[in-house]
């Protein structure tokens, strides 16, 4: 009787470790992916949204930090940003192992192998033979550094050093030295900071204070400043670049602990972030906990257990990247004191609020309250609105004042604890009062021409897609008034939500299509040949065309009349009034031409954030099997496990969440309460979701060849729209999608929802 007992437990033991194996999700996430090519994603550890991401810096170039295999390495430095273009940001806190004299302050080494997976990295150098791996806690990094047997152990500190530093002073997007310290303040224990300002977003100054705490004594030490070296312990702020060099001999263990703690606020406060986050010097447990943590939001999304390897890392890695960023910074605000949320780096709203952000929202809503609470609070304290901000900094509007669509989008899916009124204040201020003189930082960029002329002319930086966003954002004002019973305000934006059409050109025609968004003057005139360069006294011009790039090659990047795009690809992004494009672009059989010109000849580009949702655009005509085959073509093309498996800039988790949604079957009309319904890439995926409920789609006999949806059922009943609201996934339930081997009629009556 006790052997048979005996192998129940066994049995129940095997199970409960088998169910846990098939449950544990992180293990599919690979960091690498998207790391080389265009992807730039950060590929060191980091806590969901967390503050500190340590990893290595690959000279002072790249904007996350690494570059491959066999570039050197300068140093491992504790703040980055991932997926961004542009001027590089933060790399702040610089420290770096070596064995030798402490008269040398490059100790730039070449890597030998490197591992790297969630919450772990690992290199081993090739010149000395040095081990370092890091884990991280939420604002602390934890080194283990393991030396060679008999070898002296020293260790480099330098808050002088950080990304994007250019010879020219205030060079546009470059981060520029402001100062640094740096303080050995016991044998255990050394402090200080680094202050540096500029960067992507032209931002004022930010100060990352620390502080690092080692498990072997300091046996001696350097400090430098400006060039020189010095037996003090101490090196104030003077606005030279200051750091430290330390040994901790050749005797004794060869491994060597390190925790740095950041904060924004003093270096006592970034001691006090190790005592109360990592008090021991367990690595191990450490990197268990980060694990956990991820583990905890990944799993939310579970994919069925005949989902392919491929398949389940880039979807996982794809969750994993969408919640790196925007960065949670309560209680480490600088800039005012109370116990809100605050979070920064939101880099950009312009590229995260059509992707990222609704993931957010359906898989951690009580997160995305706090990111809005926290918005509206920069808000109140700084007069506007976010957009490109980081470094505690606004800056960088690319095109509308798109924080807009992020509060609309929230107030749709009636997010609870998100006071709507102010949100509707901080909207009219965005659409009503112009930034003074700041327009690239925050506000509307030309808004008194859009407010009289019902566009932005040409010769205003962005004018034609500020305009198309303005429209864009004013109608996410009128829903949002129309929801809180503002009537007069929802008849005034719900009109200017049309002020697009001002720059829709009905007569023009490019490459079989008719009708363009085009640049228009002050006065009215179509303008087709705009004036190429700045000069003020020889203007020569070219002719301006639909599939017109301007940037790189145009003088001024930001200067363009589209930025990132062509009229292409931004005629096409008019995410609240497709029915209306429809009819302007000659009506449905025009339109889905005009489509297959757009994909077929190569206009398409998928890294483009304002084409993201335009393969979706077929089922305005009752065509949702054409957007499948699109969508599925784009990622069979472009998205892949590889280091190159992202086809564009990540952009804080834009670009992956594109991805994640698509194989799921939906995509969000940001702003607007559904979603659309293509064809999965699983079987099936369910959504644990916080109000306790869950919400699965099933897609049954899916194949390589049966890849249209022939019929669809939610919860039991017949359901024959080619989109979902956000309550009937909220509310839990099952989504069933029948596959087929041809297309069907199923989705094309009912289309998506209008303005």
């Amino acid at each position: 009787m006790k052997i048979y007992r005996n192998i129940l437990l066994g049995i129940s033991f095997l199970f409960t470790i088998t169910n846990y194996a098939q449950k544990t999700v992180h293990q599919y996430v690979d960091p690498m992916i998207g790391s080389e090519g265009v992807g730039r994603v950060f590929i060191g550890p980091s806590c969901p949204y967390g503050m500190v991401k340590p990893s290595p810096d690959c000279t002072s170039s790249p904007n996350s930090g690494w570059l491959p295999i066999p570039k050197e390495v300068t140093g491992f430095s504790q703040v980055h940003v991932s997926g961004t273009g542009g001027g590089p940001k933060y790399g702040n806190i610089s420290i770096m192992p070596f064995s030798g004299t402490l008269d040398k302050i490059d100790q730039t080494s070449f890597r030998a192998e490197e591992n790297v997976k969630l919450g772990y990295y690992e290199t081993v150098f090739k010149e000395n033979k040095i081990k370092t791996e890091i884990t991280t806690g939420e604002k602390v990094s934890f080194y283990r550094i393991t030396y060679p047997k008999n070898k002296s152990k020293e260790l480099k500190i330098d808050p002088g050093f950080f990304l994007g530093e250019e010879k020219i002073p205030d060079a546009r997007e470059a981060q520029q030295f402001v100062g640094s310290q740096i303080e050995i303040v016991s044998d255990t224990e050394v402090r200080g900071y680094s202050r540096i300002r500029g960067g992507w977003n032209n931002g004022r100054a930010y100060t990352v204070y620390f502080c690092a705490i080692f498990d072997q004594p300091i046996a001696k030490y350097a400090t430098f400043k400006d060039g020189k070296f010095y037996n003090e312990k101490t090196q104030f702020d003077s606005g030279k670049k200051t750091a430290a060099l330390v040994s901790f001999g050749n005797s004794g263990k060869d491994e060597v602990n390190v925790k740095i703690g950041i904060s924004f606020l003093s270096e006592l406060k970034a001691k006090n972030n190790i005592q109360v986050e990592i008090p021991h010097w367990d690595f191990n447990a450490v990197l268990n906990s980060l694990e956990n943590k991820w583990e905890n939001l990944l799993g939310r999304i579970q994919l069925s257990q005949d989902t392919s390897t491929e398949y389940k890392k880039m979807f996982y890695t794809a969750l994993y990247h969408t919640m790196i960023m925007p960065v949670d910074r309560t209680g480490e605000n600088p800039l005012w004191t109370n116990d809100e949320p605050y979070y920064d780096d939101f880099y950009t709203i312009w590229d995260t609020f059509r992707t990222s952000s609704p993931l957010i929202t359906l898989i951690d809503s009580k997160r995305k309250v706090d990111i809005i609470n926290a918005m509206l609070n920069i808000y109140k304290r700084e007069g506007f609105l976010p957009e490109g901000r980081s470094g505690n900094d606004n800056g960088r509007t690319q095109g509308g004042s798109n924080a807009e669509v992020v509060l609309a989008d929230a107030f749709v899916k009636n997010l609870k604890g998100i006071d709507y009124e102010l949100a509707l204040q901080a909207m009219l201020k965005d659409a009503a009062v112009p930034p003074g003189g700041n327009e690239e930082k925050e506000g509307r960029g030309g808004l008194m021409d859009y407010l009289k002329l019902g566009y932005v002319p040409y010769g205003t930086d962005r004018a034609g897609n500020r305009t198309i966003d303005y429209s864009y954002n004013d109608y996410n004002i009128a829903v949002v008034a129309k929801g809180l019973g503002r009537t007069e305000i929802y008849n005034q934006y719900i009109k200017q939500a049309d002020s697009w059409q001002n720059l829709w050109r009905s007569d023009y025609e490019n490459n079989g299509a008719k009708g363009f968004i085009m640049p228009k003057d002050k006065d009215g005139n179509w303008l087709d040949d705009v004036v190429f360069g700045e000069s003020k006294i020889q203007k020569p011009t070219f002719k301006y065309t639909p599939v017109i790039i301007e940037s790189p090659w145009y003088v001024c990047h930001w200067c363009v009349f589209f930025y990132e795009g062509n009229s292409w690809e931004y005629s096409l992004s008019i995410p609240h009034d497709v029915p209306e494009l429809i009819k302007k672009s000659g009506g449905e059989k025009a339109f889905e031409n005009r489509l297959n010109i757009l994909f077929d000849s190569e206009l398409y580009n998928v890294a483009n954030e304002p084409s993201f949702l335009t393969p979706c655009l077929y089922h305005w005509i009752g065509k949702p099997y054409l957007s499948s085959e699109r969508i599925r073509t784009i990622i069979q093309k472009n998205f892949n496990t590889s280091r190159e498996g992202l086809p564009g800039n990540d952009d804080s988790g834009a670009m992956s969440s594109w991805l994640a949604f698509h194989m799921m079957g939906l995509y969000p009309n940001a702003g607007q309460p559904y979603y659309l319904i293509n064809s999965p890439l699983v079987t099936t995926s369910t959504m644990k979701l916080e109000n306790g409920k869950s919400f699965t789609i099933t897609a049954k006999k899916m194949s390589g060849k049966n890849k249209y949806i022939k019929t669809a059922f939610l919860n039991g009943k017949a359901y024959n729209k080619a989109w979902i609201s956000h309550d009937d996934i909220n509310n839990g339930g099952e989504l069933i999608l029948e596959m087929d081997s041809k297309p069907s009629s199923w989705g094309t009556t009912i289309l998506p929802p209008s303005k």
